[in-house]
């Protein structure tokens, strides 16, 4: 990035790189800006994100394209227009730290403001009547739930977009940040293999059904009594039949990290099944990240985990903290890549 003096206008001329003060990190109009044309990107405008399942490969290709340029341009002032005096309420029922600072600073970032509201849906009042309500008050809704149909129910109700930032299905704010990851560090999504270690759990899911649009070889390792959703698997693989991408369900690790480009692992055990941690940890022993298990990938393989971890369980330190990890990066990318989803649909 080019260091110049910020200027209060927005300024005309020809350099295309975001502009800021020496040595802060302030943000200032950068000329023939980068992101300027998102303001007339209207096909996602007032779309619901439930997940991964219900967006298109274009829309997929747009957000991943939008968020790579947001991260380049992330002093560039004219991302304060994509959400100015717009308010997105923030609806948790699961504790957070990722999903809660990444969408709260992308939406400072882009102009707007966030309200945090913590507790279970639908106990002091109804889900459908939580949907009517916010949607006369306010301009989008992201929910991080236990139920899916939360989200579902939500959006049934409001006329505004409704974003899952989590619920018991998907994850597709999380899967849309990791293939920015796998695409900045391979340069491409096409014919290169991402191998899933672990629980079929929301995240396998949103992971598996991005591959299958964009093109992605898909491997996913897991025991027999955990493995995806079936009505998920199948959706899947008719979407990789149209992508030409290849879907592999094994129980065998070494197999599907084989060979792989990226290599995934996410916690065995998630919220709201700490009662099956015991019995969760026993059956998937033989399916952590470690270096022997990696040794198997490619020697340029890139190690991803959605964050938290449980040092020692689904993936070592070694391998979590070794030269192969993107782990931050994806983490970083939360950020660009949910910028770009409230720039589309707000």
């Amino acid at each position: 990035m080019i260091a110049i003096t910020a200027s209060p206008s927005k300024p005309s001329g020809n350099s295309q790189t975001p502009q800021t003060v020496a040595g802060s990190q302030r943000m200032a109009y950068a000329e023939n800006s980068i992101i300027e044309n998102v303001l007339n990107e209207h096909s996602m405008r007032g779309k619901d994100i439930i997940g991964i399942n219900e967006l298109t490969t274009e829309e997929l290709l747009l957000i991943l394209d939008v968020a790579a340029r947001l991260k380049i341009s992330k002093f560039d002032q004219t991302q304060t227009l994509f959400a100015k005096g717009q308010t997105l309420a923030m609806l948790f029922e699961k504790p957070s730290l990722r999903t809660r600072v990444t969408f709260e600073a992308g939406m400072t970032q882009l102009g707007g403001h966030a309200i945090y509201l913590e507790g279970k849906l639908g106990e002091r009042e109804s889900v459908p009547d939580i949907g009517q309500n916010l949607d006369r008050w306010i301009d989008g809704i992201m929910a991080r739930t236990f139920d899916h149909q939360t989200v579902i129910d939500l959006a049934a109700n409001a006329n505004i977009p409704v974003i899952n930032g989590l619920s018991d299905q998907e994850h597709p704010c999380q899967a849309l940040a990791d293939f920015q990851t796998i695409m900045e560090k391979k340069g491409t999504l096409k014919g290169i293999k991402l191998a899933y270690v672990g629980d079929a759990n929301n995240v396998a899911n949103s992971l598996m059904l991005a591959a299958a649009k964009l093109g992605t070889d898909f491997a996913i390792a897991c025991p027999p009594n955990y493995q995806p959703n079936a009505s998920i698997w199948v959706k899947a693989l008719a979407c990789a039949r149209e992508s030409g991408a290849t879907l592999t369900l094994t129980h065998d690790p070494v197999e599907a990290v084989s060979g792989a480009d990226a290599v995934y692992t996410d916690v065995w055990t998630s919220m709201g099944q700490q009662g099956e941690e015991e019995k969760r940890n026993k059956a998937f022993a033989g399916y952590q990240l470690n270096d022997a298990l990696i040794a198997h990938a490619k020697p340029d393989a890139i190690v991803m985990h959605c964050l938290p971890a449980h040092r020692g369980l689904e993936i070592t330190d070694s391998v979590i903290d070794g030269p192969q990890s993107v782990v931050f990066d994806q983490a970083e990318n939360r950020l660009h890549a949910q910028k770009a989803i409230l720039s589309l649909v707000l």
